[in-house]
């Protein structure tokens, strides 16, 4: 996070805050955005399933820089996008993923490209550490994922703020724990 720029920060943290792959990076629009509520409700692209999730604040902030900064649209049904490349596109266009070449460079230049590890791994980091939470369907929801019961998901109504909130707090816990010093007896070997 460090190293990235603020747009790539701002995208990082929405991948793993909210689950978000590349391609809803690139259409995610303005009005999914609550920033001063903190809540993103954006469907999902692939299915159109419903999405909401709570926006941490250090996804907040980068947002709201990007947002300042953003480059005037070339295309008339990009207005709404709240990522827009140097050069007035959206970041994934349908011919070209800038979201997931940026990032590549990004792990490269840090050397931390791996098999496997592209910007969609974000969205699989997302649910790994979610699941901890044992709130599978806030989860699901967070995700963009139909219940795996149908039933359930006809008579769930709804699911309360509160429980993706918990959701949010507990993959925020993870990301930004102080890492644990080791205690050692005896001194140094």
């Amino acid at each position: 996070l460090k190293a990235a720029s603020v747009p790539m920060k701002a995208m990082i943290l929405l991948g793993v805050n909210c689950a978000y792959g590349n391609n809803d990076i690139a259409q995610l629009p303005l009005s999914a955005l609550d920033l001063e509520g903190g809540w993103a409700t954006f469907p999902r692209v692939k299915n159109g399933n419903p999405r909401r999730a709570k926006l941490w604040p250090e996804t907040v902030a980068p947002l709201k820089a990007v947002l300042a900064a953003r480059p005037a649209p070339l295309a008339g049904d990009d207005q709404d996008a709240v990522f827009i490349t140097t050069f007035g596109n959206r970041w994934c266009d349908g011919k070209t993923d800038s979201v997931g070449l940026q990032f590549g460079k990004l792990l490269r230049k840090l050397k931390l490209k791996r098999p496997g590890r592209a910007f969609y791994a974000l969205r699989k980091t997302f649910r790994t550490e979610a699941d901890a939470s044992q709130d599978f369907p806030a989860v699901r929801l967070v995700m963009g994922h139909c219940d795996e019961h149908a039933m359930d998901s006809v008579y769930r109504q709804r699911i309360d703020d509160s429980r993706l909130e918990a959701v949010a707090n507990h993959v925020h816990r993870w990301l930004f724990a102080k890492p644990k010093r080791s205690k050692r007896k005896g001194g140094a070997k």
